[in-house]
């Protein structure tokens, strides 16, 4: 067996795999962003603006209680067996889409992706952060984020072109089944156990716990209240994906109703992921320089912005820029806030601690969809659309009052 070595470079082929293995992982999501709400409202005849998003409420519970075992897990079994399980849930989901006579066929599947998303994308990220131990976890973070949300756009527009050329489905989807067998396949045959990598890292960090692992129970409060700065991610992390998960079900909605077709819908839904994931590329590094606290703070209020210019100024072109600013917004937030958790958290208990803050965050998505709907089936879509980004905004506020500078040495957690 290799020398067990931390550094980017002394694991790059690995490093490169998980990022390649990412793609695919984002490619699952990508499937449903632009053609699923209208295939709920054409095809299933589905008026209420709730129900059509039940699928994103799915998901996102799902993703989030998930996000919180397997990351508990994979700190006493490894990493890997996750990533393997979490593609097994893959395999069913497009074929549930595909031939769904019924919407909760369409919950269904998307509990299934929620699981494969919370095993899979938390344990490529948990990997890369073994991997590259402890001098370039945001440049790490932001490839891995870059890769899956790239592929997102990606599959986004891809969606929406086929679409519009065939029908809401099953074309769309058939590349779905693909993506989950070479996931499965990569993640068998070629990704390779980083437990190792994460105690090596635990060996040479002081720290006065002494490597003691907490409880579970004593990880989750000072993750989401104990330690204001982690108070201030997770809540960032949630409203971050509220809003997401709000733009998931109603914008197509949204851009619908103002008559535009699903070709355009699929672009516009595509600028947002891709913006986010290229931009990444260059934030995960950036905070390494330049801290966590401005690029978070700063990004709620530009997503803010995109969001509010999408609901204010109903054209194509507004839309497209408030999709790259929403975009740009996320790119500064997402590998930051994942960065910081690991400021904070010492190794032999990080993959708890990121598994926390990926429970508050994901159970954004059901948070956003559930309230969007039902606030857009009262009041309407752009109330629903106003409510969003002031809770955004509002969130870029609370970062700038209350998260610190992280200390040289993570928090404790003892038990």
């Amino acid at each position: 067996m290799s020398e067990i070595r931390l550094g980017l470079r002394e694991n790059l082929p690995q490093f490169g795999l998980l990022v390649f293995l990412n793609a695919f992982v984002g490619a699952m999501v990508g499937l449903e962003r632009t053609v699923l709400p209208l295939l709920g409202e054409q095809e299933f005849g589905l008026s209420s603006k709730t129900a059509i998003t039940s699928f994103i409420v799915s998901f996102g519970v799902t993703k989030a209680v998930i996000n919180l075992v397997a990351a508990r897990m994979s700190d006493r079994i490894g990493r890997k067996p996750l990533l393997v399980v979490g593609w097994l849930f893959a395999l069913p989901v497009p074929f549930l889409i595909i031939y769904a006579p019924a919407w909760w066929w369409i919950d269904l599947a998307n509990v299934l992706l929620g699981a494969n998303q919370a095993m899979a994308w938390s344990m490529t990220v948990i990997m890369k952060v073994d991997l590259v131990g402890p001098k370039r976890r945001g440049l790490a973070l932001g490839l891995n984020e870059f890769a899956g949300y790239f592929a997102v756009g990606v599959m986004s527009w891809l969606t929406g072109y086929i679409a519009s050329q065939t029908a809401l489905r099953p074309q769309p989807f058939y590349l779905g089944g693909v993506i989950a067998v070479v996931g499965l396949v990569v993640s068998v045959f070629f990704v390779r156990e980083t437990h190792a990598h994460a105690h090596l890292e635990a060996a040479t960090t002081r720290h006065s716990s002494d490597g003691v692992r907490p409880s579970l129970g004593r990880v989750f409060y000072v993750t989401s209240l104990g330690n204001v700065s982690l108070f201030a991610a997770c809540q960032a992390g949630l409203v971050n994906n509220l809003n997401d998960g709000m733009s998931w079900g109603l914008y197509p909605l949204f851009f619908a109703s103002y008559g535009l077709g699903v070709g355009s819908i699929g672009v516009i839904k595509a600028v947002y992921p891709i913006v986010w994931g290229v931009l990444q590329v260059a934030t995960g590094p950036l905070s390494d320089h330049v801290g966590r606290k401005e690029l978070i703070a700063g990004g709620m209020i530009v997503q803010a912005g995109g969001i509010w210019l999408t609901v204010l100024v109903p054209t194509y072109a507004a839309w497209l820029v408030g999709a790259a600013l929403q975009g740009l917004g996320t790119a500064m937030v997402y590998p930051t806030l994942l960065a910081a958790i690991t400021d904070y958290a010492h190794p032999t208990w990080r993959a708890t601690s990121l598994g926390v803050y990926r429970f508050w965050r994901d159970l954004g998505y059901a948070i956003g969809a559930l309230l969007s709907g039902v606030v857009a089936d009262f009041v309407g879509l752009a109330a629903a659309i106003h409510l969003v980004g002031a809770l955004t905004f509002v969130s870029g506020l609370v970062v700038v009052r209350a998260m610190r500078r992280p200390s040289p040495t993570p928090a404790a957690a003892r038990a």
